[in-house]
């Protein structure tokens, strides 16, 4: 895509950022954050999120509202994509995992910011849909994976931080396991009808966690592969 047809979308993208300032403000009791990280910013500004929309969403790429992306999927709103990333304080030598690719759109964000993201995506046609498009638009820094991410990604661990991109019942204890000594993992627990918060959990030196509640949040459910 040109820079020409790229800034066609530039109006769209600064209200999204402004809507995303306007929510950080409005939650910073919850949140703890009164401004998200000018390097968060930043990268919602440049990642191209009318790419990564089903054909015929363009025009509702920037609004601040989840988005269907097929197999009963969503991309999620900017707000809270823009907020977990930055609840990860992610910094440019850091290796992160992501679980649920869903359509890229996190990960491409993610990848502005870290050394080097791994990604996994139980949903095949999704994830190498997402392969392709992040390979297309130029993110070489993004490793993607089929499979079930409740596991982790052992063999490339551990990670400075790692982000579940869906409402899991309990916190992983592979991620846990995975996650390096002062990294942040940050996920959304509970049902899909009962209530689901969003969690910061912290990896003490003792192997340890602490872990702080963010925000009412609503994911779609966590998918694992099923015993056959």
């Amino acid at each position: 895509m040109t820079a020409d047809a790229q800034d066609v979308f530039e109006p769209q993208r600064s209200r999204m950022l402004e809507d995303i300032a306007q929510l950080t403000r409005e939650t910073r009791l919850e949140t703890g954050r009164a401004a998200l990280s000018e390097r968060t910013m930043a990268a919602m500004r440049k990642v191209p999120r009318h790419r990564f929309v089903l054909p015929g969403e363009e025009r509702h790429a920037y609004d601040n509202r989840p988005l269907p992306i097929g197999h009963g999927q969503t991309i999620s709103q900017p707000f809270i994509v823009a907020l977990m990333t930055d609840l990860m304080d992610v910094k440019p030598s850091d290796k992160v995992l992501e679980i649920g690719t869903g359509c890229g759109y996190q990960a491409a964000v993610l990848a502005e910011l870290a050394r080097e993201v791994y990604t996994i995506e139980i949903v095949e046609p999704l994830g190498r849909d997402a392969s392709q498009r992040l390979q297309t638009l130029g993110y070489r820094n993004v490793v993607t994976k089929i499979g079930d991410g409740y596991q982790g990604w052992a063999e490339h661990a551990p990670f400075d931080a790692i982000m579940v991109t869906a409402a899991a019942s309990e916190v992983p204890p592979a991620l846990v396991e995975q996650l390096k000594t002062g990294g942040k993992l940050v996920i959304p627990v509970g049902s899909q009808w009962g209530g689901q918060t969003l969690l910061v959990i912290e990896k003490q030196a003792d192997g340890k966690t602490t872990r702080r509640e963010v925000l009412a949040v609503r994911f779609v459910p966590l998918v694992r592969d099923r015993p056959q």
